[in-house]
């Protein structure tokens, strides 16, 4: 298969990607496009079974390595699937993207910036509620989300059952249930993931209704923001953080940290592209 000639989302049709900033950006992330198709990036709560699902996608065969800068570790691994090549991303396990924790600002940080084509959200089938706190804040962030419901075999243990229909109604976002242990349900999550990606299933997340006199706010901060940082992926959320108090993004952004945080993050230790697995099969 041929490499792509924008591997960075929503670029001009025969633009040259490597020469841009954006690509530069990627890369300084850790993101290495040329070879793959579309990313794809794992976000859940811990214990949600999210690394179940990233093992079971990519079969085992994945790199493991540290996030520019820190300690945490960082595992990567890609797949190929009808046909399409995907590297997946396993963000750290967070309850919020709030970043009052490492592990929060290292998956902001790539939401952010690391420009997934979709964020798959894995929740815990018997903990709904507590696992969408996050979900809605990633929704916040972009539309391309799926809802990865996973641990069915325990909610059926325990009795639950989960309308998957009634639940991606409400959200506005595909929900697909699965048992990452079992491979239940992975093939549909990513013909999802693959829908989602290329337009073919439209979301509509549902998203935070501020009383007008915030969206007037919001709507001066957000220039101010685009000229302070050009080029600046969802300044609206950060508009958001800023009038919520968020100290860490106000500093981000005075300092210029913000703006130059891709540029900023060394490559990680990863010395090969991980290899492809295939998902097939009619789970």
């Amino acid at each position: 298969m041929s490499t792509p000639s924008n591997p960075v989302p929503n670029a001009p049709a025969g633009h040259d990607c490597s020469t841009c900033a954006s690509f530069s950006h990627l890369e300084q992330l850790g993101i290495r496009l040329d070879t793959w198709d579309h990313l794809v990036a794992l976000a859940g709560n811990p214990n949600t079974g999210k690394s179940s699902v990233f093992n079971a996608l990519t079969g085992l065969k994945q790199h493991v390595g540290n996030w520019p800068g820190k300690t945490v570790s960082r595992a990567e691994g890609g797949f190929r699937f009808n046909g399409t090549r995907y590297k997946i991303v396993d963000l750290p396990g967070t309850y919020s993207l709030l970043s009052a924790s490492e592990d929060e600002e290292i998956s902001r940080n790539f939401i952010l910036f690391g420009q997934p084509d979709c964020i798959v959200v894995v929740a815990d089938a018997t903990a709904l509620e507590r696992n969408l706190n996050l979900a809605l804040q990633v929704m916040e962030i972009t539309d391309r989300v799926v809802l990865c419901v996973n641990l069915l075999d325990e909610a059926r243990r325990k009795g639950i059952e989960v309308d998957l229909r009634s639940l991606s109604r409400d959200l506005g976002v595909p929900c697909v249930g699965t048992v990452a242990r079992t491979g239940e349900g992975l093939r549909s999550l990513m013909q999802t993931v693959s829908e989602v990606i290329d337009g073919s299933v439209a979301t509509k997340p549902i998203r935070t209704q501020v009383p007008a006199e915030v969206d007037a706010a919001l709507a001066e901060l957000v220039p101010m923001i685009e000229e302070v940082a050009p080029g600046l992926p969802n300044a609206r959320w950060v508009a958001f953080r800023l009038l919520d108090g968020d100290l860490r993004i106000r500093e981000a952004l005075l300092n210029g940290d913000l703006a130059h945080l891709p540029q900023d993050q060394q490559r990680p230790a990863i010395t090969a592209a991980p290899s492809l697995v295939s998902i097939h099969g009619s789970q």
